[in-house]
């Protein structure tokens, strides 16, 4: 249920006992002025949300839920500056190590000048978390307690030996982007659950407590709308499983 907390129709104990003579579960939305309220559960507790990632790339899809599968927000983000590259480790790395040089997008570059490229990357990626998660909290109506990034593979240390190992450069550039979400979403207070990309639907399911995930996750696009994506799809389950696992 919606009101304004200026609402003329309400008086002033317009809300005093309000659980007492509820029959049903209910979720209270105030709004004071232009400012969106919190929601309130019926044992008086703060309503709160969880968010879930697909990431792809340098560019994220977010799904914002409530704790009780409401959903509050979807958004595609770019985590970094249009003029840097995407994938510096797999793309400029691989090409001052030697790989891929006939292609026909290679070019000269130094194993140095990769190095400090992704550098520049990761830097530029960790100021795009920190804003676009910052933007997203203040956006919905309810705090955002935890987010659902998927789990990162163990790489090497450096730059360098990621760079020199064949297996690591293909993964290297996405795992920056999910550590730079988890560290921008840390800063603010929020847990993070690492997601299994082959378990998430049953943790999802769970969370739901309902055997179809599937027309759940349908009825949440109907919701709200196209774009509604396997990408979609998968950042709401993450959503619903990190709200069911709030830490890892």
């Amino acid at each position: 249920m919606f009101h304004g907390a200026d609402d003329q129709a309400i008086s002033p104990a317009g809300q005093n006992d309000t659980w007492i003579r509820l029959e049903r579960d209910l979720t209270l939305e105030t709004f004071s002025g232009g400012t969106r309220g919190i929601g309130v559960t019926r044992d008086g507790a703060q309503q709160t949300a969880s968010v879930g990632v697909t990431e792809h790339g340098n560019s994220a899809v977010l799904v914002t839920l409530t704790s009780d599968g409401e959903l509050l927000d979807r958004r595609r983000i770019d985590l970094t500056d249009s003029d840097l590259p995407t994938h510096p480790h797999h793309h400029e790395g691989s090409w001052a190590v030697g790989r891929y040089r006939n292609s026909p997008w290679a070019r000269e570059v130094s194993l140095r000048e990769a190095i400090e490229l992704v550098e520049r990357v990761r830097e530029s990626a960790a100021k795009g978390a920190r804003e676009n998660l910052e933007a997203l909290a203040a956006s919905v109506p309810v705090p955002i307690t935890r987010i659902a990034i998927r789990v990162c593979p163990a790489l090497p240390p450096t730059i360098e030996e990621c760079i020199a190992d064949n297996r690591a450069q293909t993964v290297a550039d996405s795992v920056m982007y999910r550590k730079a979400l988890a560290t921008a979403a840390e800063a603010l207070g929020w847990s993070v659950y690492w997601y299994d990309r082959e378990r998430v639907f049953r943790e999802a399911a769970a969370a739901a407590g309902c055997e179809d995930i599937g027309a759940l996750l349908l009825a949440l696009g109907r919701s709200v709308g196209p774009p509604w994506q396997a990408r979609h799809k998968l950042a709401a389950a993450a959503a619903l499983a990190g709200g069911l696992n709030p830490a890892d």
